[in-house]
C-alpha cells in the first residue's frame, strides 16, 4: 500500500497561498516543528521577521519558533515524511520544479482542486505517473473550506481521502482540531473529480449572478449543476457513492457557489458584468481553478460532454469566445 506514516511522522507544506497558510496555522497548533516550503522571497522575508504572510491571510499570525522556513524544497521534502501540496494546479510543475531527493518513503497530502495543466491529470494522477509514487503515498482533502474561515477558526467539515485509511486517520491526527471535524474515505479520485467540477459550476454561477440573475434562477442552476455533476460521475465509475460523503459533494459545490471567499464565483462574476475573460483573470489576486478545470473537458468523450451542458458552455465562454449572457440564454432552455 506504500509507506506507512505514524503520529510521529514530520510534517512539511510546499505552498504560500491562503491555504497553504491556513494550514501552516492549523499544524503549528498540533506540532512541535513543520517545514514550510516558500519560494516567494517577498513571503518568506514577512514571515520570517514579522510572524505573518505579507500577501495572503495577512491577519493570521504564526508560532514562528515551530516553523522551519526554506526556499530549498529538496531540503524541506528530505527532512519530511508528510508533504502537504498546497499550490494552484497551474503552478505545480513550477513548485516541483527541480525535485530531485528520492520519494519512495514519502508521503503526499494534496489540497489541490484542479486539474493539471498541459496533463490533462488530477493532481495525484500526476503525482503518480510524473513521480512513480504508488497509491499508498497520496492522500486528498477535500470538502468546503475556504481558507479564510480555517484561519480563524470557524467550523469547518473537511475529508481526507486514502487507499490507507490508517495512513488518512494520521493525516487527520496532525490537522485535527477543535474547529476542523474530519471524515475519512478511501475514494480518493472520485473526491478529487468532485472538487474540480465544483469549481467549473462556481465560475457558471458567478456569470449568472454578473448577468443579474436572482436567487429563484441561480437556486434553480446549483441545482442542475449538481445532477450534471452526479451523471459525470456515474459515467466516470459506474456506481452512485455521494449519499456517503454529502459534506465534500454538496457542501463544497454550495460553498463555492454562494460564498463570498469563492474565486471561481468572483470569476464568473467579472466576465457576467461585462469584462472579458482576459481582464477578469488580470483582476483576480488567486488563481480561479475552474478556469484551467474547464479546458479539460473537451477532451471528453462525446457522450461525456454531451451529459454535461453547463460544464460546456463554461468552456465555451472561458476558452472559445463565446458571450456569457448569450450562452447563459441557451442554458436557461434546457434547466428542469
Amino acid at each position: 500500500m506504500g509507506y506507512r506514516i505514524d503520529k510521529n511522522s514530520h510534517c512539511a507544506v510546499v505552498g504560500h497561498g491562503s491555504m497553504a497558510t491556513a494550514m501552516m496555522k492549523v499544524l503549528t497548533m498540533n506540532e512541535a516543528s513543520v517545514d514550510w516550503y516558500v519560494h516567494n522571497p517577498e513571503v518568506m522575508e514577512s514571515l520570517r521577521t514579522e510572524g505573518h504572510n505579507c500577501r495572503y491571510l495577512a491577519d493570521v499570525d504564526f508560532d514562528t519558533n515551530r516553523i522551519h522556513f526554506s526556499d530549498d524544497l529538496n531540503e524541506v521534502v528530505r527532512r519530511s515524511d508528510i508533504i502537504f501540496l498546497i499550490t494552484p494546479a497551474n503552478y505545480l510543475r513550477n513548485y516541483l520544479n527541480g525535485l530531485e531527493v528520492s520519494l519512495h518513503d514519502k508521503f503526499f497530502v494534496s489540497a489541490i482542486k484542479g486539474i493539471v495543466p498541459g496533463e490533462n491529470l488530477l493532481v495525484t494522477n500526476y503525482l503518480k505517473q510524473r513521480y512513480g509514487l504508488c497509491e499508498g503515498q497520496l492522500a486528498f482533502m477535500s470538502g468546503p473550506t475556504h481558507a479564510e474561515e480555517v484561519s480563524h477558526n470557524r467550523l469547518t467539515h473537511l475529508t481526507i481521502s486514502c487507499a490507507d485509511l490508517d495512513n488518512a486517520r494520521v493525516v487527520g491526527e496532525k490537522i485535527k482540531t477543535d474547529f476542523l471535524k474530519l471524515s475519512y474515505s478511501q475514494e480518493m479520485v472520485y473526491l478529487e473529480y468532485i472538487s474540480v467540477l465544483k469549481n467549473i459550476y462556481a465560475v457558471v454561477v458567478g456569470m449568472a449572478i454578473g448577468l443579474g440573475y436572482g436567487d429563484n434562477f441561480i437556486a434553480v442552476l446549483v441545482a442542475n449543476c449538481a445532477e450534471e455533476m452526479h451523471r459525470f460521475l456515474d459515467l466516470a465509475f459506474g456506481t452512485k457513492k455521494v449519499e456517503k460523503i454529502p459534506s465534500s459533494f454538496m457542501g463544497d459545490l454550495l460553498v463555492s457557489c454562494y460564498s463570498i471567499h469563492g474565486r471561481n464565483r468572483r470569476l464568473g462574476v467579472l466576465i457576467g458584468r461585462g469584462n472579458t475573460v482576459k481582464s477578469s483573470l488580470n483582476e483576480m489576486t488567486m488563481v480561479a481553478e475552474g478556469y484551467f478545470a474547464s479546458d479539460y473537458f473537451q477532451y471528453l468523450t462525446p457522450e461525456q460532454r454531451g451529459q454535461m451542458p453547463i460544464a460546456e458552455m463554461a468552456y465555451q465562454v472561458l476558452h472559445k469566445g463565446q458571450l456569457a449572457r448569450k450562452a447563459m440564454k441557451r442554458i436557461e432552455g434546457i434547466l428542469v
